[in-house]
This record gives structure tokens, C-alpha cells and sequence, in this order.
């Protein structure tokens, strides 16, 4: 009569689920019915009127373990033989938000190594949520907490998707070591569940120091030297250079080695202990000054180091010692001195050399490519020299003329058009008694005589003749000169 398709999970235990009427047109006993159903379900069939009958919950639903039932109710009757029918109800089970997120583990530790890169991934944290849906979604939240007094947000975050836990700045070992927080999972339902993990991140050490040597004290400005006697034994310690490592593990495993020595058959280092110690019997001969440059080495990998420089006097009272270490600094000043200037003449030669190569190149092309542009063509330049010709009017300086062909282009230069013609053809003559007048030729027609003619002659107020020629037309000519006979004259020529 009533069928639900659907109920909460969170439904109390007896609520009525369905109602069933039941029919028998039998009369009596054969109409008297009975209903059951299968067995093992939170489900149970009571009688609550003739023939009507309520299927109700007989317990707590859980849809995480079962979404959905099928229940089968079989009515019969109490005749002989009995007759029954059944019917199937299915039953789906709705999601209620009621498990919190669970997280894989009940704590988490990763570890990274210092001087990370900002923004590296170093864990990440997963939680499930057994309810469906909505309800099953995970967020990840980092819960507010401190770190040394700084928020623990400036040293992690959390992608809130998907919980990977990334670096946001680069650790450092010799900072801190290590560090707690915790990650808060919570779902997406109403009213939201959650749970919370702890993690611990702890910082790998890197070898990024190097040792520090605490003794002998270097000092810029005065000297400190340890005195042997000449009487000292073999194995008389000497001093003893102490160093250390800020570095945890094997990075900070130091070893100490004699770099350099004035005399090295005189001392030695030890290798663990860094002690400096004779290794043989002092004599006369040795000298008072002794400088041994020690170094001390960690070992990681790779391994950094330190140098530390022991100054020895070999001698028996302190006046000599005195005596011979008085110009150690001045020695040290006068070689840094040197040093500098050495570099900086280097450095100096280094750049005229370089200045006086690029301006050698640059001449070289620059003259190469002028004479690319006003000499390099395909035919040269050729000088015509004609037959000796006698003066026309017998008064010229010079026994003959002189005759040239030209041969230049209206662009690049390198066309084949001879700028003149026959020597015959058009020739000026200065004339010895005029001031200011040329007389010309012609045996054909002259090229003064043309419109577009490029050549023009002039003749100024300074005694100057002035010959001008235009080649940027194409046109062939040959000009043919004689000297005046006057020397305070001269002919100039410009092409343009």
C-alpha cells in the first residue's frame, strides 16, 4: 500500500518502512494468513490489523556496509494444503555523513635536506572518508601553530586537494633540526567531520661549511709564533691546531695535513689530533724562522676545507726570536703589494694590446673597402696616349698634347661606358694673348654644344681654368688639353 524507495541510514530502529494488505477469498482457516521474510536483515513483518501487515527497521542501518536490500515477505495461508505468494521489496540505503576523514597513518615523519629549493615537495599525507559523495570529499588544512615563535605557515604548506606538503623556504640544518605541525583532514558534509595527523619533518644535514679553526688565532696585524728550543727531543709537541665543523655526521670528521713546511723532514702533523711535533733532533743548522701551512680538511663529500698557518721559532731565548721575525709583516705587505701591481700591469697590457688589434682591423677594412668602391671594377682604368699632334697656333710651351680616356659609371662604377670620344673630335685651346676666352675646335659637332652635355668649362677671375664633368648621365667623350704658354695658370678638373 506504501513503499519507500529510499531511507536514511541514521533512520531509528521500528520505523515503519512499508505497509502490506493482504488478500484471501478463502473463508476460515484457509483465509486466516501469515506473512514472513527472509532472515538475517534489520528488517522485521508484524500484523497490525486483519490482513494488514507493517514492515518495519529492527535495528541500525549503516550504508557502509550494506547501500542497498532486497527483502522477500512470503504470505500463506492455514489451509490444507497451504497456498502463499511473496513479493520483493528493494530497499536503498541514503548516505548520512557520519565517519570522519581517516588518515593512512596515526602519525607521519619525512625527511629533507637543507638548502632546498623553496616550493620542493617533501610528503604527502592521505586520508579517506568511507561515506559517499559530497560527504566523502577531503580537504587538508595546516592547523595554525608556531615554530621557534614564527608560524609554522613560512616554513610549509599544504596543497588543500591533495595534501602534498610542500618546503616554502630553504631549512638549514644548523638553524634548526627539526620541526612538528599538524594537518587537519575534514569532509565535505553537513555538518563537516574531521581528524587531525601529526608530522615531522626533519632536516638532513649538507656539508656547506667548511672547517673553523679556533687555534693558532690568525691576526692581521700582529704575529704569533711558537718557540722551539735546540735542545727539543724527537716528538716534542709543538702546538697543537684545534678546528671544528659545524656540520653533523662525517661532515664533520676533520683531518689535518701538513700543506707546506720551510723544513719539512723537521715537522709533522697529526692526522686526527691535528698535533705539531718534531720528527727529528733539532740542530744548529736549522733556521730560526720556520713557517708551516697546515690545512684541515672535513669529509664529506664533496669535502671543504681550512688553512691555518703556524709560525715555529726555533731558538732559546726571546731577543732572537725577536730578531728574526720583525720583518714577517713587512715581508707579507711588500708581496701582497707586489701581487696587485702585477695584476693590474697584466691587465692593462692585456687591454691596449686588444684596442690596438681592433684598430688595425678596422683601418684594414676600411681601406679595403674604399678601395672596393673607387678602384675595383671590372675594366681598369686604361691611359690613351695618341699620336703626337703639332700646336695649331705655334705658340704652346709643350711640343704635343696629351690625350686620356676615362672610364667611370653612373651607379656601382663598374659599367663598361668610356666617358670620351676620338681625340679629334672635340679639343679646347687656351689661347696665350686673350684674358678670359677659349677657343675650340671641332671637326664634328661638339659635346659643349649639347643640351644635357656634362661637360662644362670655366675660366675665373684667378687665372683658373675650370674644367667640370658630369658623369652621373651615361655619355663617352675624350677631352684633349694643351699647356698654355703662360705659368702662372692652371687648369683644374672636377668630376662630380
Amino acid at each position: 500500500m506504501s513503499k519507500s524507495s529510499d531511507i536514511k541510514e541514521d533512520i531509528r530502529p521500528g520505523t515503519v518502512v512499508t505497509m502490506i494488505n493482504v488478500q484471501d477469498s478463502d473463508s476460515g482457516k484457509n483465509g486466516k494468513v501469515h506473512c514472513y521474510m527472509n532472515e538475517n536483515i534489520p528488517f522485521s513483518i508484524s500484523s497490525t490489523s486483519n490482513n494488514f501487515f507493517s514492515l518495519k527497521t529492527e535495528g541500525e542501518l549503516d550504508r557502509e556496509r550494506a547501500s542497498e536490500y532486497n527483502i522477500t515477505v512470503t504470505c500463506s495461508d492455514e489451509g490444507v494444503p497451504s497456498l502463499s505468494s511473496s513479493v520483493t521489496l528493494t530497499l536503498q540505503i541514503s548516505d548520512v555523513n557520519d565517519n570522519p576523514p581517516v588518515f593512512e597513518r596515526s602519525s607521519y615523519e619525512a625527511y629533507i635536506v637543507e638548502n632546498n629549493t623553496p616550493g620542493l615537495s617533501i610528503f604527502t599525507v592521505k586520508a579517506t572518508d568511507s561515506d559517499w559523495n559530497q560527504n566523502a570529499r577531503v580537504s587538508y588544512i595546516l592547523e595554525d601553530s608556531s615554530v621557534n615563535g614564527v608560524p609554522v605557515s613560512s616554513y610549509v604548506s599544504v596543497s588543500a586537494d591533495s595534501g602534498v606538503i610542500h618546503a616554502v623556504r630553504s631549512f638549514d640544518y644548523e638553524q634548526i633540526k627539526d620541526f612538528k605541525f599538524c594537518i587537519k583532514a575534514q569532509d565535505g558534509g553537513s555538518p563537516p567531520l574531521s581528524s587531525n595527523v601529526t608530522v615531522k619533518i626533519m632536516i638532513q644535514d649538507q656539508n656547506d661549511n667548511a672547517p673553523q679553526v679556533l687555534y693558532p688565532v690568525q691576526t692581521g696585524g700582529s704575529l704569533v709564533a711558537e718557540m722551539v728550543p735546540r735542545s727539543a727531543d724527537v716528538g716534542y709537541l709543538v702546538t697543537k691546531v684545534v678546528a671544528v665543523d659545524v656540520d653533523s655526521g662525517q661532515n664533520a670528521w676533520l683531518s689535518y695535513k701538513l700543506q707546506k713546511a720551510t723544513d719539512r723532514a723537521l715537522f709533522e702533523v697529526g692526522l686526527q689530533n691535528g698535533e705539531v711535533r718534531t720528527i727529528r733532533q733539532v740542530t744548529d743548522k736549522d733556521a730560526v724562522k720556520q713557517r708551516l701551512t697546515v690545512i684541515v680538511e672535513d669529509n664529506g663529500q664533496p669535502s671543504r676545507s681550512a688553512t691555518v698557518i703556524v709560525n715555529v721559532a726555533v731558538a732559546d731565548s726571546f731577543p732572537e726570536v725577536l730578531s728574526e721575525f720583525t720583518d714577517f709583516t713587512h715581508d707579507k705587505e711588500y708581496n701582497e703589494n707586489l701581487t696587485f701591481y702585477l695584476v693590474l700591469a697584466l691587465a692593462v697590457v692585456s687591454f691596449l694590446f686588444i684596442t690596438c688589434v681592433v684598430v688595425i682591423i678596422s683601418v684594414k677594412i676600411y681601406r679595403w673597402r674604399q678601395s672596393r668602391i673607387l678602384y675595383h671594377s671590372n675594366l681598369p682604368v686604361i691611359p690613351y696616349y695618341p699620336p703626337r699632334y703639332s700646336d695649331t697656333l705655334g705658340t704652346g710651351t709643350l711640343p704635343h698634347v696629351y690625350n686620356y680616356e676615362v672610364c667611370r659609371t653612373t651607379d656601382s662604377r663598374k659599367s663598361d661606358c668610356k666617358f670620351g670620344r676620338a681625340g679629334s673630335q672635340n679639343v679646347l685651346i687656351m689661347d696665350p694673348s686673350s684674358t678670359g676666352t677659349m677657343q675650340r675646335i671641332q671637326s664634328e659637332k661638339s659635346i659643349l654644344d649639347e643640351p644635357d652635355s656634362p661637360l662644362e668649362v670655366r675660366y675665373n677671375a684667378q687665372n683658373t681654368l675650370m674644367l667640370y664633368i658630369n658623369i652621373s648621365t651615361s655619355c663617352c667623350g675624350s677631352i684633349t688639353f694643351l699647356s698654355p704658354p703662360f705659368s702662372s695658370s692652371s687648369i683644374n678638373v672636377f668630376i662630380f
